[in-house]
C-alpha cells in the first residue's frame, strides 16, 4: 500500500501521485502515522491492533467513518464506528450488527461489502467495510443539481440489480436516499454501491423485528406513504417509491414532494400528487413520456404501484426511447447510452405526437343500432307464422347495410295523422 503524506489517503502499490493533492505517493511504511488533537482515534490501532486509522472521512447520525489500513490483509478499509451515546443503545447496536449479517449475505456487485463487526477499545462498535473511492449521490446533486438521463438510467439499473437481490431475500432497505447511493467514478461511467443497510426491514419468516409498530424510519423526502404511516404491511414496494423519488429529483432538479419541516413533507406525501416531471423539469427537457411512469411509481397505493425496482428502471429507460432492459443498461458505457437516447427519443416523441393528433375513429354506434334493429326484425319475420314470407311492415327498402335509405313510405301518413291530432286538440281548447 502507498499513502499521500499530505492527506493520508491510502492507494494501491501501482499508484504514482495523489489525485487530490498532486503529491508523490510513498510506501505506507515511509509516511509518518498521522494524529489529530480533535480525534484521538486518528493514528491509533483498533480491534486488537488490526486496523490503523489514517483519517476521518465523514460523520453521520449513527457514527463516524474513517479510512484505515488493515495491517493484516494490507489493504484499505472503511471503519464506521458508532458514536459513544449510540453505542449505549441496545437496539442501535443490534441494528449495527444486523447490517453486517445481512450485508454479508448479499451479492456485492452493487452493495457495499461489509467485512466484519467488531467491538472497539473505546467501548464502541465498528463495522469494517470495503473502502470506496468516489462520492455520494447527494454531493453530486448539490454540485450539479440535475443529471443527464443516461447517467441516471445507468445508476437506476445498477441500484435495481443490488436492491433486487435484497428484495429476493425479503429484505427492504427502508432508507434509500441520495446519501446512501455511492458513485465510484470509472472511465465508462459510475459503478454504484448501495450503502447503509442498518434500517432494513427483514420480512423473511422468523426474522427478528427491531422496530416498534407505528414507528417510521427513513428520510422524509424519499419515504413511501405506507412507510410514513408506519404500516406493518410495508414491503419492497416502499423501496420502489423511494427510488422513483430519487430519479425524479435527479432528472428535474426538484424532489417530488416538498415542505419546510418533516411533518409538512410527510403530509404532502400522504395528501398530494406530484407535479408531472415534464412540467417540473421543463427547463431540462424532461419528456412527457416520463409522466406516466412517475405517476405509477409514486402512487400512494402499493397494490397499483410499479411492482419492482427492476421494472421501474426498465420503464424510465423506455420513457427515454431505450430498447432492452436494466440488466443490459447497467453495463453499457454512459456515452453509448446517451447516443442511443439522442437517436431514439425524438422518434418516440414524434410518434406520440402523431398518435395524439390522429383523427378520432368514426362513431359507429348509430350503424350498430341499425344492424341490431334489422337483426331483430329478421328474427321476428322468420318466426312469424301468420305474416307473408319476406314481407316487412316497415318496408325492406328502408335498409341497406343497416343504413336507412331515402324517405320511408309510412312517413307522410304519420305526419298527416299527427297534424290532424294537433288540430283536434287546439279546437277542443278553443271551445272551452
Amino acid at each position: 500500500m502507498k499513502s499521500c503524506a499530505t492527506c493520508q489517503r491510502l492507494y494501491p502499490d501501482d499508484g504514482g501521485f495523489c489525485p487530490i493533492d498532486g503529491e508523490k505517493l510513498l510506501p505506507v511504511s515511509e509516511v509518518q502515522v498521522p494524529s489529530d488533537p480533535k480525534d484521538k482515534r486518528v493514528g491509533a490501532t483498533f480491534c486488537n491492533g488490526r486496523y490503523q486509522i489514517r483519517r476521518k472521512v465523514a460523520d453521520g447520525g449513527m457514527g463516524r467513518v474513517y479510512q484505515a489500513l488493515d495491517l493484516q490483509a494490507e489493504r484499505s478499509v472503511a471503519l464506521k464506528i458508532l458514536h459513544s451515546d449510540v453505542a449505549q443503545d441496545r437496539v442501535a447496536c443490534e441494528r449495527f450488527k444486523r447490517e453486517f449479517e445481512l450485508s454479508a449475505s448479499l451479492p456485492h456487485d452493487h452493495i457495499v461489502d461489509v467485512l466484519a463487526f467488531e467491538k472497539t477499545e473505546d467501548e464502541s462498535y465498528a463495522l469494517v467495510m470495503e473502502y470506496l473511492e468516489g462520492e455520494e449521490l447527494r454531493m453530486l446533486l448539490k454540485r450539479e443539481k440535475v443529471l443527464p438521463p443516461e447517467r441516471v438510467i445507468r445508476m437506476l439499473s445498477q441500484v435495481a440489480i443490488g436492491l433486487g437481490a435484497a428484495h429476493e431475500r425479503k429484505v427492504v432497505h427502508r432508507d434509500l436516499k441520495p446519501d446512501n447511493i455511492f458513485l465510484c467514478g470509472m472511465t465508462e461511467g459510475d459503478v454504484v454501491k448501495i450503502l447503509d443497510f442498518g434500517s432494513v426491514r427483514d420480512n423473511s419468516e422468523g426474522a427478528k423485528k427491531l422496530t416498534v409498530m407505528g414507528t417510521t424510519i427513513g428520510s422524509p423526502f424519499y419515504m413511501a406513504p405506507e412507510q410514513a404511516q408506519g404500516l406493518a404491511s410495508l414491503d419492497h414496494r416502499a423501496d420502489v417509491w423511494s427510488l422513483a423519488a430519487i430519479a425524479y429529483e435527479c432528472l428535474t432538479g426538484m424532489v417530488p414532494f416538498q415542505g419546510s419541516t418533516g411533518p409538512a413533507i410527510l403530509l404532502a406525501i400522504l395528501t398530494k400528487d406530484p407535479a408531472p416531471p415534464s412540467e417540473t423539469g421543463k427547463a431540462h427537457n424532461v419528456p412527457k413520456t416520463l409522466d406516466e411512469v412517475m405517476e405509477e411509481a409514486l402512487t400512494k397505493d402499493p397494490a397499483i404501484r410499479i411492482a419492482s425496482v427492476g421494472a421501474l428502471a426498465d420503464r424510465v429507460g423506455a420513457a427515454y426511447g431505450l430498447v432492452g432492459g436494466h440488466l443490459e443498461w447497467a453495463k453499457i458505457p454512459q456515452d453509448d447510452l446517451g447516443a442511443r437516447i439522442k437517436s431514439a427519443l425524438p422518434k418516440l416523441l414524434q410518434g406520440r405526437a402523431s398518435a395524439a393528433a390522429a383523427p378520432a375513429a368514426p362513431d359507429t354506434r348509430a350503424m350498430d343500432a341499425a344492424f341490431k334493429q334489422r337483426e331483430s326484425y329478421d328474427a321476428f319475420k322468420a318466426g312469424s307464422a301468420g305474416g307473408p314470407s319476406g314481407a316487412s311492415p316497415f318496408g325492406d327498402d328502408e335498409f341497406a347495410m343497416g343504413v336507412p335509405q331515402g324517405r320511408p313510405r309510412w312517413l307522410l301518413p304519420a305526419v298527416a295523422g299527427a297534424a290532424v291530432l294537433v288540430g283536434a286538440i287546439l279546437a277542443f281548447l278553443i271551445a272551452r
